[in-house]
C-alpha cells in the first residue's frame, strides 16, 4: 500500500532510528534550537515534548472554548446533515384531526361490542365516502357506518375504525361487520405524533431525512442552523502526487488529502483540499497565512517531525497566539500529532503516514470539529439492549421495531416506540431499531437485544424522564440542553411512568395522580426507593367552544351535568393510566356519556376534538385550551410532580435537572405559560 508524506519523518528523523519515526526519545526536543529563514532562533522547548492523549486534548479544547457557533437560515433541502441553532416547537398538532389508519368504515365501537363470525351486525351505510381531504359531512350515529379510506378524517360519533377486509356488503346501503372494535381501534389521534407547542426538536440535533419529515410536517420551510466550519486541506511534501497524475520517479500518491477531506465532510465541515506544497517554507507560509484567512480550521497532514525539511510547525510560531499547544502526543500511532490555535483558529498538522493521520483524526480532531459544527459526539453503530416490556409481532412477517435507548441499572434500556406506524416521530425520534424473527409472535419483556443505531454519534441520554407529559417540561428541561445535556422524555402516563421509577429505567417520573382516600396529590402512590419532588401546578378544567351557550356561565359540575342531560351533547375522554382520567370519571360519577370510549392520550388532541366539532366538551389544561381557542372552566389545579429514584439522586444531570426546576428563569417561564411553579 503506497503512503502519503510520512516519508519525510523517516528522510529527517535523523540517525537515530530512521525506521520508526515514533520511537524517538520524547526529549529529543528539550532545549533544542532552530534557525528559521531570517536567521533568528525559534524556541523548540516545546517540540516533542509528549503530552498524554487527556492531557493534549484538553489544552488544546481549553484553547478553543468556550466559543459561539455561528449560526445561518437554510431551507429544509439545504439543511441535511447540520446541527439545530435553536429549538424548534411545533406550531400545529400532527395530524391536525383524527384520522383512519386503515381502508374502512367508522363507526361507533359500542354498536359492534358483539359481532363476530357467527354473530354479524348489520350497520346502515351513511351517503357519504370520507378520502384524504375530504372533510366529514354527516355524523355517525347510533346503528349507522361511513365509508373512510386511509387518512381521511373521522367523522363526529364515531370512535373507531373497522377494516374492510371485516366487513360484507349487505346491501347497497348496508354492512355486515363481523368483528367487533375497541375505542380508538386504527384512529391515529389529532395531536398524536406532534402536539402544538411541544418542542419539536431540540437546538443541537442533526438534521436527518427523519428530522427534515418532522419539520415538514409541520410546514417549517427553513430552518437556523449551526454554520459549517470551513476547513481547508494541505498536504505537504515534495514527494506527492495527485491521483489522477502520473507517478514519477521516487514520488508517492496523496492518500491523506482525499481521506481527510471525506472524514471533515463526514463530521460537520465543509472540506475545502487545496492540493500538496512542496518542502520551500516561503511558499508554504503564504499559502497557510491566505488559507487560514479565509477559513476557520487549518489542517495540513506531514511535517510534523523535527527534521530541517519539516518546516510546519515552525511556521505556526508565526501565525498567531497562542500558537502550538501539543507537539508529540502519547499515541500509538500518531505521535508526531501537532495541536495549535493561531488566533483563535485551530491548526492542526497530521501525522503523514495514513493510518496514523487517521487515527488521530478521529481520536483528537473529531470531537473539536463536531463541537465547533454544534454537533453531538460519535460513538458505536450497534448495541445490545433489554426490552422491558413485551413487544407482541406478527408471525410469519419479520418485524423491525423503533427504540429509545436509555440507560439501566445493569445496562442499556430499549424502550419500544408507541406511537404508531402513521407518526413521523417514532422514526424521528428513536436511536434505532431491533429485529423480530419472522418465526416469533413476540419478543418478552426482559429480553436481550441487538440495536442497530440510525447514527453512528447516537448518545445515551443524560437525563431519562418516564411518565406523563406537560409542556412545562419543555421549559425546565431547556437549560439542560444549552449546556449540552441530552434528556430523554417518554410520555407514557402517571402509572407507567411509576413503574419505569420502581424498575429503575428512569429518574425521573412525573406524575399527577389524585388519591381519593387522603384527597392528596402523587404522595400516596410512592414507594420504596422514590421521593417526591414538587414540581407546578396546572388548572384542569371542561373545555368547549366558546360560541357554545350550554356552558356559559356555569362552574364546572353544573357544565358536566348540563352536558349530561343534552343526549346531543358529545364529550371526549382521556386513556387510562392519565391522571385526567382519574378527574373525569370522578366528575362523571359512573355516567358514561356518548363519546366516553373516544380515548386520546394527550391534552392537545382534546382540545382538537373540540375545537373541530368532533366533541362538545373535554377536560384539559388551561394553558393548552387557552392556545386552542377555546373556553374553559376551571375544576381542580393539580400537583404535576416527580417521582424521583433515590439511587439516581446523585447523577450530574439529576442534580441539574434539580437546580433548574428550582431555578428562577424556569419558574418565571412556567408562570408566563400559565403553571404555577409549586
Amino acid at each position: 500500500m503506497p503512503v502519503s508524506s510520512d516519508s519525510k519523518q523517516h528522510r529527517h528523523s535523523g540517525a537515530r532510528d530512521s525506521a520508526n519515526p515514533e520511537s524517538r526519545d520524547s526529549g529529543s526536543g528539550g532545549g533544542a534550537q532552530s534557525r528559521n529563514d531570517n536567521g533568528s532562533h525559534l524556541d523548540q522547548d516545546q517540540f516533542l515534548t509528549i503530552l498524554s492523549r487527556e492531557d493534549a486534548l484538553a489544552r488544546f479544547e481549553a484553547a478553543l472554548f468556550p466559543r459561539p457557533v455561528p449560526s445561518e437560515t437554510r431551507p429544509l433541502a439545504d439543511a441535511l446533515g447540520c446541527a439545530l441553532a435553536e429549538d424548534v416547537v411545533a406550531p400545529i398538532d400532527v395530524p391536525p384531526f383524527d384520522r383512519s389508519n386503515v381502508d374502512g368504515f367508522a363507526v361507533r365501537s359500542a354498536d359492534i361490542a358483539g359481532a363476530g363470525e357467527g354473530a354479524p351486525v348489520w350497520l346502515l351505510l351513511n351517503d357519504e365516502v370520507i378520502a384524504c381531504g375530504i372533510a366529514p359531512m354527516r355524523p355517525v350515529l347510533s346503528g349507522t357506518a361511513t365509508a373512510i379510506a386511509t387518512g381521511g378524517p373521522v367523522p363526529r360519533g364515531a370512535d373507531a375504525i373497522v377494516m374492510v377486509e371485516h366487513t360484507q356488503p349487505a346491501s347497497h346501503r348496508a354492512i355486515e361487520v363481523r368483528r367487533a372494535a375497541s375505542p380508538g381501534q386504527f384512529v391515529s389521534y389529532a395531536g398524536s405524533d406532534i402536539a402544538r407547542g411541544e418542542a419539536l426538536l431540540r437546538a443541537g440535533t442533526v438534521i436527518g431525512s427523519r428530522e427534515i419529515g418532522m419539520l415538514a410536517a409541520c410546514g417549517i420551510a427553513e430552518v437556523q442552523v449551526a454554520r459549517r466550519p470551513q476547513v481547508a486541506i494541505l498536504s505537504t511534501g515534495d514527494e506527492l502526487v495527485q491521483p489522477g497524475e502520473k507517478l514519477r520517479p521516487a514520488a508517492i500518491y496523496d492518500t491523506n488529502g482525499a481521506i481527510v477531506t471525506a472524514a471533515i465532510a463526514e463530521n460537520g465541515g465543509e472540506a475545502r483540499f487545496l492540493g500538496a506544497i512542496p518542502d520551500d517554507e516561503a511558499e508554504l507560509e503564504a499559502t497557510m497565512r491566505r488559507t487560514l484567512a479565509e477559513s476557520d480550521i487549518l489542517v495540513l497532514s506531514g511535517g510534523t517531525s523535527k527534521g530541517a525539511g519539516d518546516v510546519s510547525h515552525r511556521i505556526i510560531s508565526r501565525l498567531g497566539k497562542p500558537g502550538i499547544i501539543a507537539h508529540g502526543v502519547a499515541l500509538k500511532p500518531g505521535k508526531p500529532l501537532c495541536l495549535a490555535v493561531c488566533d483563535g483558529k485551530p491548526v492542526v498538522i497530521l501525522p503523514g503516514f495514513p493510518t496514523s493521520a487517521m487515527f488521530t483524526f478521529h481520536d483528537m480532531i473529531v470531537p473539536v470539529l463536531r463541537r465547533m459544527a454544534g454537533l453531538p459526539p460519535r460513538s458505536d453503530a450497534k448495541v445490545m439492549a433489554k426490552v422491558p416490556v413485551r413487544i407482541a409481532s406478527e408471525l410469519g412477517r419479520t418485524e423491525f421495531v423503533m427504540v429509545s435507548l436509555v440507560e439501566g441499572a445493569d445496562g442499556l434500556i430499549a424502550y419500544p416506540s408507541g406511537k404508531g406506524s402513521g407518526a413521523i416521530t417514532s422514526f424521528a425520534q428513536a436511536d434505532g431499531f431491533l429485529k423480530i424473527d419472522a418465526l416469533a409472535d413476540q419478543m418478552t419483556a426482559g429480553s436481550e437485544a441487538e440495536v442497530t443505531l440510525f447514527t453512528p454519534y447516537v448518545r445515551v441520554p443524560d437525563l431519562v424522564i418516564v411518565g406523563s407529559h406537560c409542556t412545562g417540561l419543555d421549559l425546565v428541561t431547556a437549560p439542560l440542553a444549552r449546556a449540552g445535556l441530552t434528556v430523554r422524555s417518554i410520555a407514557v402516563g402517571s402509572l407507567g411512568g411509576l413503574a419505569a421509577a420502581k424498575r429503575g429505567e428512569c429518574d425521573l417520573a412525573p406524575i399527577h395522580l389524585f388519591d381519593d382516600k387522603t384527597e392528596t396529590y402523587n404522595t400516596p402512590y410512592l414507594a420504596a426507593g422514590l421521593e417526591l419532588v414538587p414540581g407546578w401546578r396546572r388548572m384542569q378544567g371542561i373545555v368547549f367552544r366558546k360560541d357554545d351557550t350550554r356552558f356559559a356561565g356555569l362552574s364546572a359540575q353544573d357544565a358536566v351535568r348540563a352536558a349530561l342531560a343534552d343526549p346531543a351533547c358529545i364529550m371526549v375522554n382521556r386513556n387510562q393510566g392519565a391522571g385526567t382520567r382519574i378527574l373525569i370519571d370522578r366528575l362523571l360519577g359512573g355516567s358514561r356519556p356518548d363519546g366516553y370510549c373516544n380515548q386520546p392520550r394527550s391534552h392537545n388532541a382534546v382540545a382538537a376534538a373540540v375545537a373541530q366539532h368532533r366533541a362538545d366538551w373535554g377536560m384539559t389544561i388551561a394553558p393548552v385550551a387557552h392556545a386552542s381557542g377555546l373556553g374553559f372552566i376551571p375544576l381542580a389545579e393539580e400537583h404535576y410532580d416527580f417521582a424521583l429514584v433515590t439511587a439516581r439522586k446523585a447523577r450530574p444531570a439529576v442534580r441539574a435537572f434539580l437546580d433548574a426546576l428550582a431555578s428562577d428563569e424556569s419558574r418565571a417561564a412556567l408562570t408566563e405559560a400559565g403553571f404555577r411553579p409549586a
